[in-house]
């Protein structure tokens, strides 16, 4: 396997997402990163699901989380009969995808395909929890591989010198992005919202582009109008945790506010990702409210009065209207004729 996460920053190291070994999954705490550089290590796949739960990995880790949780799972049932083994690992299944409610069907993909590989290769002889892991880190590698080529056809959109907004941390995309807009010689700053509550944008995208060698500006939430109009943004970007075949965009939220803005400036926006043929329109999607006493904070001191109530949906929905184009593996496309995607084969990377 040729590794694609060469020239990525600290925390796009596979090693670094999640990863399985010895009976025991280690996920980098994204919650502190970079004010602190610390591991999460669970000992059970339902450690695995709490982890993922709780944020303690975000953007696409959770996928990479999940599998190596299966792994872990596989680990905890080796001693069992197969039918116990098959029965623990649709259990664990079960859960890992449900950790968060947003993102279930493309963490299905991830947890039922896991599940596979060890009905796949029971008489093999080999570890069910080595089968796992190498097809997970494959997975990871394929994803990476994928993505790469999406950030491809994003570079193609950027002018060569030129301002680019982001949104919450695209995880891959924007490692990938960068790095292809650094062969290229493309001269890219980057202006990146801080993403409250839990300031990904701050944290781990403005981390990433910087030790890519980017130059970039973090913003507080409330300034994308203003440096849209006073900046000259040449494009808006965000990954997404959902792309509806009907063009609707799921992801931070914020995202829909700052599509708002760009639309008025004129400055298109291109979401990136693969569109998702189960959420065939967006009443497919369940959209995750998290504990509201995260609004009331900033990172973990309070700044209100008890009494004072909060309010916290994880994501919004940007309908499609507000999308420039659907920026993918196989080109762009506009929002209103995702089903095209699908005319030609399709490869998983889940």
């Amino acid at each position: 396997m040729i590794r694609q996460d060469n020239d990525l920053a600290f925390m796009l190291k596979y090693e670094n997402v999640a990863w399985y070994e010895n009976g025991a999954v280690k996920i980098l705490d994204r919650r502190v990163y970079p004010t602190e550089i610390k591991f999460v290590t669970c000992h059970s796949y339902i450690e695995v699901a709490e982890a993922i739960a709780d944020m303690v990995t975000q953007s696409a880790g959770p996928y990479t989380a999940a599998g190596m949780g299966m792994a872990l799972a596989a680990y905890e049932c080796r001693n069992m009969k197969w039918e116990d083994i098959l029965s623990y690992l649709e259990k664990a299944s079960c859960i890992l995808s449900h950790a968060r409610p947003t993102t279930v069907e493309r963490m299905k993909k991830v947890t039922e395909g896991c599940l596979n590989a060890v009905k796949n290769f029971a008489d093999s002889g080999r570890a069910f929890d080595e089968i796992i892991f190498e097809r997970t880190l494959e997975s990871l590698n394929r994803r990476y591989f994928t993505m790469s080529i999406v950030a491809k056809n994003l570079v193609n959109l950027f002018p060569d010198n030129a301002s680019i907004m982001t949104q919450c941390f695209g995880e891959t995309i924007v490692g990938t992005m960068l790095r292809e807009a650094k062969q290229r010689g493309k001269d890219i700053k980057l202006f990146v919202p801080e993403t409250r509550p839990y300031f990904q944008g701050a944290r781990l995208t403005a981390s990433v582009a910087r030790q890519q060698g980017f130059d970039t500006t973090v913003i507080t939430d409330n300034m994308p109008a203003f440096v849209m109009k006073n900046n000259k943004i040449d494009l808006f970007t965000s990954a997404a945790d959902v792309i509806c075949m009907d063009g609707h965009v799921v992801n931070k939220i914020g995202t829909y506010q700052i599509a708002l803005c760009a639309k008025y400036h004129g400055v298109p926006y291109f979401v990136t990702g693969i569109p998702d043929e189960k959420n065939s329109d967006i009443s497919s999607v369940t959209i995750e409210y998290r504990d509201p006493r995260l609004v009331l904070e900033a990172r973990g001191i309070k700044n209100t009065l008890d009494g004072v109530c909060g309010y916290y949906p994880s994501f919004d929905i940007t309908p499609p209207h507000l999308v420039s184009g659907v920026v993918t593996d196989k080109g762009v496309y506009v929002p209103y004729n995702l089903k095209r995607y699908f005319e030609t084969e399709v490869k998983e990377y889940y």
